[in-house]
């Protein structure tokens, strides 16, 4: 896609050649399988089906912290699926999640598996079905529910918006690039307004809320996120910068960002996760260390 002012759409669009860029082998305008392949099931009530995103660690970091209250029905095997290579269109993954997308979960604890699919409706789903991280009351709920269809609504402009464009086009467009910078400061700034007035996004209380949205914003925050911090002067956005640092120092939310990763430290990526125990022996450095 140039940036050109002589192109013209054409009356009627084709898919005449791929996008470009790092997601181009695997971008294409139909749902449905390429190829058949069952999913492996492990041994526990939930299966992830997943991979270290941001959409993907919002659920790992929701059940490490539903497993550190004590919640044992919460225990689950994580399951790799590289969307790079494809494994999001296998006809397994799709009887999950007809929408091709990571995370995809299996709930099997009740007589009939349950299938749940998007992100935020997972998380709502965990919490409700343990009675966690989302208050009771109603104002407190629907104040959590706010925050998270927020998220919901806004990481679009962020992920296939300005992280796109910026980090991943094969082309530098520069009005592409300062509309959505220009939104995702906005976005920055109204997070950092709420956060100024309050300690959690809903509230006193850390909620689903915040584990929705840490993952986009407090990873931009703290410059994980597209090499972009810099460039968006993330370090303005001081009540923002304070609710990531209280969140990434919950050993819970350690641990989930570790989970189903493939980048980063070896040792913090735990490609799969079937037992807490993995978190001590089977991260990627102590796997390859056992291969030398």
């Amino acid at each position: 896609m140039a940036d050109s002012p002589e192109y013209v759409p054409p009356k009627v669009w084709t898919w005449a050649q791929p996008s470009g860029g790092h997601f181009a082998s695997i971008n294409r305008p139909i749902a449905g399988p390429t190829h058949d392949k069952e999913l492996p099931v492990g041994r526990h009530p939930l299966q992830l089906y997943s991979l270290g995103t941001p959409n993907g660690v919002k659920v790992t970091i929701l059940l490490e912290e539903l497993l550190a209250l004590g919640h044992t029905g919460a225990e689950y095997d994580a399951w790799l699926i590289n969307i790079r290579e494809g494994d999001q269109f296998g006809s397994g993954f799709i009887g999950v999640n007809p929408n091709s997308k990571i995370p995809a979960l299996l709930d099997r604890s009740g007589p009939e598996p349950i299938r749940v699919f998007e992100s935020g409706s997972i998380l709502l789903y965990l919490a409700e079905k343990f009675g966690a991280f989302i208050p009771k009351d109603i104002q407190g709920r629907t104040e959590t529910l706010n925050w998270l269809f927020w998220q919901m609504g806004s990481a679009p402009y962020l992920g296939g918006g300005f992280g796109h464009f910026y980090a991943y086009a094969p082309t530098k467009i520069e009005y592409a690039i300062d509309r959505f910078a220009m939104e995702v400061k906005r976005q920055l700034d109204v997070l950092d307004r709420r956060l100024a007035e309050s300690e959690y996004l809903a509230g006193n209380d850390y909620t689903i809320a915040d584990i929705a949205v840490f993952p986009w914003y407090g990873g931009l925050a703290k410059g994980w996120q597209y090499g972009a911090a810099e460039f968006l002067s993330v370090q303005d956005y001081k009540h923002v910068q304070r609710w990531a640092d209280t969140i990434l120092a919950r050993p819970a939310v350690r641990r989930g960002r570790m989970v189903n990763r493939l980048s980063g430290e070896p040792s913090e990526q735990l490609r799969e996760r079937h037992d807490a125990s993995d978190f001590e022996t089977k991260t990627q450095d102590k796997i390859e260390a056992n291969r030398s």
